[in-house]
């Protein structure tokens, strides 16, 4: 097939180096073939072509499995009479027990041949969980374990409701619990592994993974705006209907029946559990792509010594005072904002104050974030700090995320500007809005070239760690010198003065840099938690709305708003990366 490798005892000069933990002498290279590059001269030459040829083969694998899974999502919304809600999850268990089956290979037969995993990348994943865990691996391990109690409380929900739910229900949310646990063990497990065998076939099943969870994501979140749509309106009706019972816990089963959660504290239990662990199960789809796409780009990666590093830095809380001060002053307030929000909001008829307050404090908030990061922005380029350009999958991963995250909150502050511009824009809730979609599309372009120019710099070392790092590399050649003691401690005296120096002349910058990186780092924590748990202005305040029309102004937010939610969270494992950096 494809993905044949041929062994060779005696590496070739192009692909000698080898990981740290394999044996020098025990380490064979895989070459990739491909049969319509079998004719080329060059053993390199075709293995080359034929990694390019199986990333577009596997590429378009996963291209095709996310249009037909997403005609099956835009048909169900369009037509839900042709094309129901059971026959995307049907589709999807399907995708997912192909999935799982290829998981349970990778772990029981891929991974234990020989010579499959000779290198493992140091880089996958940011450095302030680097030297504990794998990749992300916290991340997934989180968002995993919220999405495993949502399918919990999905299956007692739809339990207790059985006789106006369909068994579907039930069966969808079981075969998904076992999905999460068996792809977040893989992942835990193997997210570093640049896998040397069955390169092709590894790098189909890791693109259906990702075509799966890139499926289950919008679903999740097209069923999380119809839901939202459907509470809008009838909050509209309860208006119009002033005395009548709330709708908030009714659900349509049908066209002509309403299945009525009973009036049991289990069933708000689960009810309200699973609303509220909804977005966690979005974050993890996300998450898990992040992952099994640098995965893929480590299929037959065979990595140098020097892309090995040499440092680790850990995650410290020192040297920083004004940073999580200002930070935990943002949270405290945003939080208060955030309840007082829900509670008007929720109400039959939302204040008016509810929403200048609201963006009040976005108006406030923003500029301070937009301010840190331009100051910080300028202190890397007066920083005498490399920059780093070894190949990275994971650093251009998180680039790409970072800028594509971004467009869903700038697109959706663009068509607030055009529809408040061609309406009233002298009003005070319409300048309110005005200015906060101004500003937010300044924060996310300064906040982003901040993150991006941190994560491209060498980490931060002080003299000390520079002598370590010369005397590892000189190890050999000194092997035989005698140091005497007074010899050792006149280098520790000279390091030390050195050490000294340094710091009276850098430590202002990295106080500031890590200052700027953790207030920030606290402020998208807040700006995540807003939109993440119900605050949702853009769906109360009715300008937009009545602007572009109902239909098309849901389209906008369903594709701005989970990505914005995505980017703050994404958003804090990088400036965390660059605090640990500085």
């Amino acid at each position: 097939m494809p993905g044949n490798k041929v062994s060779r005892q005696k590496p070739c000069h192009h692909c000698k180096s080898r990981s740290a933990s394999a044996p020098p002498d025990t380490s064979t290279i895989h070459y990739e073939k491909f049969w319509l590059y079998r004719h080329c001269s060059s053993v390199q030459q075709r293995d080359r072509q034929a990694q390019k040829a199986g990333q577009l083969f596997s590429g378009l694998l996963a291209m095709n499995v996310v249009f037909l899974g997403s005609a099956f999502v835009s048909s169900m919304i369009f037509n839900h009479v042709a094309i129901t809600l059971a026959d995307v999850w049907i589709l999807l268990s399907i995708l997912k027990v192909l999935c799982l089956c290829w998981i349970i290979y990778y772990l029981l037969g891929t991974s234990q041949q020989p010579h499959a995993v000779l290198y493992r990348d140091s880089h996958a994943g940011p450095i302030w969980i680097r030297g504990k865990g794998r990749f992300l691996a916290r991340s997934v391990l989180l968002f995993g374990s919220f999405s495993i109690l949502l399918n919990v409380f999905q299956i007692g929900y739809s339990a207790i409701l059985i006789q106006c739910k369909s068994r579907v229900e039930i069966v969808f949310p079981s075969i998904e619990i076992l999905f999460i646990c068996t792809q977040a063990f893989f992942l835990w497990r193997h997210s570093k592994d640049c896998i040397q065998v069955q390169h092709n076939f590894t790098r189909c099943g890791l693109m259906l993974t990702i075509a799966t969870n890139l499926l289950l994501w919008l679903l999740a979140v097209t069923n999380d705006t119809i839901h939202m749509e459907i509470e809008s309106q009838l909050r509209e009706v309860e208006q119009r209907f002033a005395g009548k019972a709330p709708f908030s816990h009714r659900y349509l089963c049908n066209e002509t029946a309403l299945c009525t959660c009973p009036n049991t504290t289990i069933c708000k239990v689960f009810q309200k559990g699973y609303i509220l662990l909804y977005p966690f199960n979005t974050e993890y789809c996300l998450v898990c792509c992040s992952v099994l796409y640098v995965m893929w780009k480590n299929v037959g990666r065979r990595i140098s010594h020097h892309h090995v590093p040499h440092i680790k830095p850990k995650f410290k809380l020192q040297g920083v005072v004004f940073g999580p001060l200002l930070g935990a002053t943002a949270v405290i307030i945003g939080i208060c904002v955030f309840m007082m929000y829900q509670i008007q909001a929720t109400s039959s008829a939302p204040n008016h104050q509810v929403f200048v307050m609201y963006y009040s404090y976005y108006i406030v908030l923003l500029p301070l974030m937009s301010v840190g990061a331009v100051i910080g922005t300028i202190i890397h380029a007066l920083e005498k700090r490399e920059l780093d350009t070894l190949k990275n999958p994971t650093r251009s991963l998180d680039v790409i995320l970072l800028m594509g995250a971004a467009l869903g909150q700038i697109g959706m502050s663009y068509f607030s500007i055009v529809a408040i511009v061609a309406t009233d824009p002298r009003d005070l809730l319409n300048s309110l809005i005005l200015s906060y979609s101004v500003l937010l599309i300044f924060q996310n372009i300064t906040q982003n070239v901040f993150i991006i120019d941190g994560l491209h710099r060498q980490p931060f070392m002080s003299p000390g760690k520079e002598e370590e790092m010369k005397e590892e590399q000189n190890h050999d050649a000194y092997d035989q010198r005698r140091v005497s003691v007074l010899e050792l401690g006149q280098e520790i005296r000279k390091v030390s003065l050195s050490y000294l120096h340094s710091y009276s002349h850098l430590s202002w910058k990295r106080r500031a840099l890590r200052e700027i990186s953790f207030f920030l780092v606290l402020c998208n924590i807040i700006l995540w938690i807003m939109p993440t748990f119900g605050a949702h202005p853009v769906f109360e305040n009715g300008l937009e709305k009545s602007f572009y029309g109902y239909s098309t102004w849901f389209a906008i937010v369903n594709f701005g708003l989970p990505l914005g939610v995505f980017y703050r969270m994404h958003s804090v494992g990088g400036l965390l990366e660059v605090y640990v950096t500085a």
